[in-house]
C-alpha cells in the first residue's frame, strides 16, 4: 500500500505568520499611555516612508508603455474597483445574522482595496500567462487605489469608516498622497538607488506594516474592541470570503473568455483582478478607521493569505495545460513589490 504523498511545501506565506505573531504579541503585550503615543507616531511616519517608497518603486513610464492593451487594463480594473465593491454591498444583507456591522465594515473595505503587484506577476508567470500585463495591470491598480480606494471609502463606508470628514481627507492627503508624489517626483535621482537596494528596503516595507499592525492591534485590544468578534463569527467571515474569492476567480476567467481574451491575457486578468494588496490595504486602513482599524484589517488579511493559497493552486494546474505549450508569454525580468 502507498503511502500518502503529501506536499513538501504548503503555500503559506511567512509574512502572514509574522503578522498573526503581531497580533499575538499586540494580544499580550498592548501599548498603553505614553508607549501607545510613541506607537502612534511611529506609525504615521512608517505610512508616510511606505507610500514614499512605493512612489520610488513604482515605474510609471512601464504602466504608460502598457496602455496599448487598454481593454484588459480597463477589464481588470473594472473587476477590482467596480465588481468587487458591488459584491461587497451584496453582503451587507448578512448583517446581523452572519456577519457584525463592524466585521462586514472591514469586508468592504478589502473589496475596495487596490490589486497586488509582486503575487499577480509570479502567479501570472508560473501559470505561463501574459505577464507584461499582469506588470502593467498591477502598477495601473496601484496608481489608481491611492486616489479611487479612499473616495470609494468615503462615498460606501461613510461615517463608519471611523467618521470620514475634511479632517480624514486631509490626513489621507498628507500620509499617503503627498508621500506618494514626493516618491515618483524624485524617481528619476533615486529610482536606481531603491531597486539596488530592494531586500534592504523590503525589510523596511514589511517592518513598517508590522508596526501598523500592532499599532492597530493595540488601540483594539485597549478599547475591549476584540470582545465583539466570537469564533462563530470569524469562522462565518472566513465562510463569506472563500465564496467572495470564488466568484471572482470564476467572474474573471469566464468573463475574460466572454469578452474573447486569449489564454495568456485571460490568465492574467483572473490573477490581477480577483486579488487585493495587503500592503497598501494596512496602511490605508489604519488611516481610514482610527481607533476601529484592528477590525477593519482582519477580512483582509485573512483574505490574503486565502488568495495565496488558492491561486498557487490554480497556478500550478493551469501551468500542465496543454495550451500552456503553445501560448506561453515571455516572463518579466523585474517583480514588483505587493
Amino acid at each position: 500500500m502507498k503511502r500518502p504523498h503529501w506536499p513538501s511545501r504548503l503555500p503559506i506565506d511567512p509574512y502572514i505568520a509574522l503578522l498573526i505573531g503581531t497580533v499575538v504579541i499586540a494580544a499580550l503585550l498592548p501599548a498603553r499611555g505614553t508607549a501607545a503615543h510613541v506607537a502612534s507616531g511611529a506609525s504615521t511616519a512608517a505610512i508616510a516612508v511606505l507610500f514614499f517608497l512605493y512612489g520610488a518603486r513604482l515605474s510609471t513610464r512601464e504602466a504608460l508603455d502598457g496602455l496599448k492593451h487598454w481593454r484588459l487594463h480597463v477589464t481588470v480594473l473594472a473587476c477590482t474597483f467596480l465588481v468587487f465593491p458591488l459584491l461587497g454591498l451584496a453582503a451587507r444583507g448578512l448583517v446581523p445574522a452572519v456577519l457584525t456591522l463592524p466585521l462586514y465594515q472591514g469586508l468592504l473595505f478589502l473589496t475596495l482595496v487596490p490589486s497586488t503587484i509582486q503575487s499577480s506577476i509570479a502567479f501570472t508567470s508560473i501559470a505561463r500567462g501574459n505577464v507584461p500585463a499582469a506588470i502593467c495591470a498591477g502598477s495601473f491598480s496601484s496608481l489608481i487605489g491611492i486616489v479611487l480606494t479612499p473616495l470609494l471609502a468615503a462615498v460606501l463606508l461613510g461615517n463608519g469608516g471611523g467618521g470620514f470628514s475634511a479632517h480624514s481627507l486631509v490626513t489621507i492627503v498628507l500620509q499617503l498622497l503627498v508621500p506618494f508624489v514626493a516618491g515618483q517626483v524624485l524617481r528619476p535621482w533615486i529610482g536606481r538607488f531603491v531597486a539596488g537596494h530592494r531586500k534592504v528596503l523590503g525589510l523596511v516595507d514589511r517592518g513598517a506594516i508590522l508596526l501598523v499592525v500592532y499599532t492597530a492591534f493595540s488601540e483594539g485590544m485597549v478599547r475591549g474592541i476584540w470582545h465583539q468578534v466570537s469564533p462563530a463569527r470569524l469562522g462565518a467571515l472566513l465562510g463569506v470570503e472563500a465564496v467572495l474569492l470564488a466568484a471572482m476567480l470564476a467572474l474573471t476567467w469566464y468573463g475574460a473568455r466572454a469578452l474573447r481574451f486569449g489564454r495568456a491575457d485571460r490568465i492574467a486578468i483572473q490573477f490581477a483582478g480577483s486579488k487585493k494588496s495587503l500592503a497598501s490595504g494596512l496602511p490605508m486602513a489604519s488611516v481610514l478607521f482610527g481607533a476601529q482599524a484592528s477590525l477593519a484589517v482582519l477580512p483582509l488579511m485573512l483574505f490574503h493569505q486565502m488568495q495565496l493559497m488558492v491561486c498557487a493552486v490554480i497556478a500550478k494546474r493551469r501551468s500542465r495545460d496543454p495550451e500552456a505549450q503553445q501560448e506561453a508569454a515571455p516572463v518579466g525580468a523585474g517583480l514588483a513589490r505587493n
